[in-house]
């Protein structure tokens, strides 16, 4: 496996991978999540020898206090290799200096939930309620770019 940063990207690989997870809410628009992707701070993609793509990592960040992880992937049939885990080891040592460091995944009661949840503690993170930290979001349902909201 190698780790690169990557900083173009092919639309029709980056929606294999997002859909082998089960993102649709990414693939209903490829063109829109490879402008995302373009526009991350850093995405670091894990391929294999042949230069498949098995998992990508991606962040939000202003480089000095905060990074936020917006995607942690893996295409599923390279699931328990160890893939994750560098790609998420790689962004822990980019963004050491960082006084934030977060991310945010399915709540515990989800079968995927569950799973992240023990995966991101074997890393060393803990939930914001527990670093006493509270996280907000508005809601999904939101006008698409440049339509007004009716």
């Amino acid at each position: 496996m190698v780790l690169t940063e990557e900083t173009a990207f092919d639309p029709q690989e980056v929606a294999e991978l997002y859909g082998s997870v089960g993102w649709q809410g990414y693939t209903r628009d490829v063109d829109s999540l490879c402008r995302g992707l373009a526009n991350s701070h850093l995405v670091i993609t894990a391929r294999g020898e042949a230069g498949a793509l098995l998992g990508l990592a991606r962040t939000v960040s202003d480089d000095e206090s905060i990074c936020y992880v917006q995607d942690l992937l893996v295409n599923p049939k390279f699931h328990r290799q160890g893939i994750g885990r560098a790609l998420l080891e790689r962004l822990k040592e980019r963004y050491a200096h960082c006084r934030f460091f977060l991310l945010s995944t399915g709540h515990e009661s989800t079968p995927e939930g569950r799973r992240n949840h023990a995966f991101y503690r074997q890393l060393g993170f803990l939930s914001y309620e527990e670093k006493k930290m509270a996280g907000f979001g508005l809601p999904r349902t939101r006008p698409a770019r440049g339509q007004a909201d009716t």
